[in-house]
């Protein structure tokens, strides 16, 4: 698996890198990858090819154990097609070719995060990932006792990746329970470790507003607004400002 400079024309970066490359043995990422600093952005191809050979898969995986400081996004061909799936580190501009599976997924992420990661905590960010998917099914299910110890493990795990995720996950399965105080601490959370959560900030608001704390509900709810502005097309998000303006009319 080659780690390549994608060129600069492509995506308009100006800061070229030496091509670094990943050895087929899991254990022997080349320790040049280890100058990759400042990532703050991976996208994946998605496009027809890529998809075929499992990057949806790679989107997954990594969106679920990226650290909360790391964006992960889909994006066009990148150009290998014969070698995907592919994914690109911003704002380095280097692309990862063969990037098909949970554990490959996690040794690339480590190699680009550098001195943040090991194996280890990629180890830690999969199984709890793994958790924080059992847990989904059982919240699904109706079953939100299960579901909230499965969130507890993943976050005793003390994973570096998907952490703000799994806390939204248990405040919205403890707002499920009707354990509104536990589940604005699990929101407020969620923020320490991303304070431009979206998903967090709705969840905050929705504990405000089963808690009856209209303007700090009205409040969580505007600064999601202001975060993503898209949200407001939202049949859920309408819905919720909706019951909002119901409860302060009575």
């Amino acid at each position: 698996m080659v780690l390549m400079l994608l060129p600069n024309k492509a995506l308009s970066f100006s800061q070229p890198i030496a091509t670094l490359t990943f050895m087929p043995k899991r254990r022997r990422i080349h320790r040049r990858c280890r100058f990759i600093s400042e990532l703050e952005e991976i996208r994946v191809c998605t496009n027809r090819t890529c998809r075929r050979q499992g990057s949806l898969l790679t989107l997954e995986i990594l969106t679920g154990i990226a650290p909360p400081t790391v964006t992960v996004k889909s994006c066009g061909c990148l150009g290998r097609c014969g070698a995907g799936p592919n994914l690109v580190s911003l704002p380095s501009a280097v692309v990862v070719s063969h990037c098909g599976t949970a554990n490959r997924s996690a040794e690339v992420l480590a190699a680009l995060c550098g001195s943040s990661w090991d194996s280890d905590a990629a180890k830690k960010s999969l199984e709890a990932l793994a958790l924080r998917k059992k847990a989904e099914l059982e919240f699904d299910k109706g079953n939100f006792s299960q579901a909230e110890l499965l969130l507890s493990q993943a976050i005793e795990l003390k994973p570096v990746g998907g952490i703000n995720i799994t806390y939204k996950d248990r405040s919205r399965t403890r707002l499920a329970m009707e354990k509104y105080h536990e589940a604005l601490e699990d929101a407020k959370e969620a923020l320490v470790f991303m304070p431009q959560y979206v998903e967090a900030y709705i969840c905050q608001g929705d504990a405000f507003l089963a808690m009856n704390q209209f303007n700090a509900a009205e409040k969580s709810y505007l600064t999601a607004l202001g975060i993503d502005p898209s949200i407001r097309r939202s049949k859920s998000f309408k819905a919720r400002i909706a019951n909002l303006q119901d409860k302060v009319a009575l």
